[in-house]
């Protein structure tokens, strides 16, 4: 099974070694809760927590 890492810059949850959303290779598994972003242009979730791009994002990263 693959795991999910979180971006420590921008939060993006992904299954490779470099963040696609910022290019960062700071990447821990050490992260809690998911936003799940599909339109962040309308979403109050995703301005509240400074989100351009959809995707899957991590709440809390440690």
């Amino acid at each position: 099974m693959v795991r999910e890492m979180a971006c420590r810059k921008c939060k993006f949850v992904t299954t490779g070694k470099v963040c696609p959303a910022c290019k960062s290779s700071d990447l821990t598994p050490d992260w809690n809760g998911i936003v799940l972003v599909v339109n962040p242009e309308n979403s109050q979730i995703a301005q509240t927590l400074g989100i351009t791009s959809k995707g899957k994002y991590a709440i809390k990263v440690t």
